[in-house]
């Protein structure tokens, strides 16, 4: 259990913050950005779950914001050789959290009709701000596997953020009443 009894420590006054291992790195890390925008993205879903309340989409969302704090946890620890043998192992993304996603998405996009054109960013408010949540979830896939490159990373943990930007461009359709809702690109509408 986390107990916070200090908000500010003055420890990255001089631009230097803590994995969740001790170790210290610089704040530009790709480590720290990784889940920095992890958390970026689950505060959009924050914003979006203002117009979900009551609705199967905001229990799905909720679950999704657990599971990012989950994923930032994973990040903020590198992975080390015999780390499940720990007394206290790290907290790791697992596939089934993979597979839930991908079952939400294939259980939505059940009931939506194919598109004919790329989407725009729109609709209904919570549409909408799925629609930026997606892009930020993509912002940090991006920084996740330019971290992946040179440091080990949990596989399950890019496979998981992968899918969730699947899953939040699906749940934007679903709730632009399954897809009429939508705002489509216009090619060249504008010539």
């Amino acid at each position: 259990m986390v107990q916070l009894t200090r908000i500010y420590t003055r420890g990255g006054d001089t631009g230097k913050t803590s994995l969740g291992n001790g170790t210290r790195v610089a704040k530009h890390d790709l480590r720290v950005e990784s889940y920095g925008t992890v958390d970026e993205a689950n505060a959009v879903l924050g914003i979006a779950r203002l117009h979900t309340a009551g609705t199967a989409a905001d229990q799905m969302l909720m679950r999704i914001q657990n599971d990012l704090f989950d994923l930032g946890a994973d990040l903020c620890i590198p992975p080390s050789e015999g780390e499940d043998q720990a007394e206290y192992p790290p907290l790791r993304m697992t596939a089934q959290q993979v597979t839930r996603l991908e079952e939400e998405i294939d259980s939505m996009n059940a009931d939506l009709a194919p598109l004919k054109s790329f989407v725009l960013p729109g609709g209904a408010p919570a549409a909408a701000h799925l629609h930026l949540g997606r892009t930020v979830c993509r912002r940090a896939e991006r920084a996740i596997t330019a971290l992946a490159e040179v440091e080990p990373v949990n596989p399950d943990a890019i496979r998981y953020i992968n899918r969730l930007s699947d899953h939040l461009f699906v749940m934007a359709r679903y709730l632009n009443a399954q897809g009429p809702g939508d705002v489509l690109w216009v090619p060249g509408g504008n010539r």
